[in-house]
């Protein structure tokens, strides 16, 4: 039975900024026919928590996914990361997907405690407590993604490919 995957990314938040590499990793996704799942995506999110929270959770709801990806733009990092969790000051809640078994076969992705303190965090933590309090069986991982580039780009979606595989799996 195909599983239903919601993949989200956020757009751009300098003025200067061409796109963001989260969502031109989902542009790379959307091009590819391969792929055995029933795959959503909510693309281009506006980088401000509690909009962006409001449109996945409005998305959750409507499409009943059975794993979400969301994804944000991390320009300082060279590889994939999957965030074990997210926090709100003192409270940390974390992925109910077992990260290791996720990331097994992959070359150019780490599992990650640092989900960056910005508008990522805040999403990732808005949409693991939105699963825990409506008691939903639905799971979510968070990937960081890095700047796209000649030298990684294959690598990385060949990584992102297996890790939504091996979510399917799970």
């Amino acid at each position: 039975m195909k599983k239903r995957i919601l993949l989200t990314s956020f757009d751009t938040w300098l003025s200067d900024q061409v796109s963001n590499s989260s969502d031109d990793l989902l542009q790379k996704v959307s091009q590819v026919d391969s792929i055995p799942h029933d795959v959503k995506f909510l693309r281009l999110l506006p980088v401000d928590v509690m909009l962006a929270s409001s449109w996945v959770i409005q998305k959750i709801s409507e499409l009943q996914p059975d794993y979400i990806i969301c994804c944000g733009m991390a320009a300082s990092r060279q590889r994939l990361s999957v965030e074990m969790g997210a926090n709100q000051g003192e409270i940390f809640l974390a992925t109910g997907v077992n990260l290791e078994k996720l990331v097994s076969g992959t070359v150019a992705t780490d599992i990650s405690s640092d989900c960056g303190k910005f508008v990522c965090e805040g999403l990732y933590y808005a949409v693991l407590d939105y699963l825990h309090q409506y008691q939903l069986t639905t799971r979510c991982i968070f990937v960081h993604v890095p700047v796209l580039n000649q030298e990684n780009l294959v690598s990385i979606l060949a990584d992102f490919l297996l890790i939504i595989h091996n979510l399917a799996l799970a």
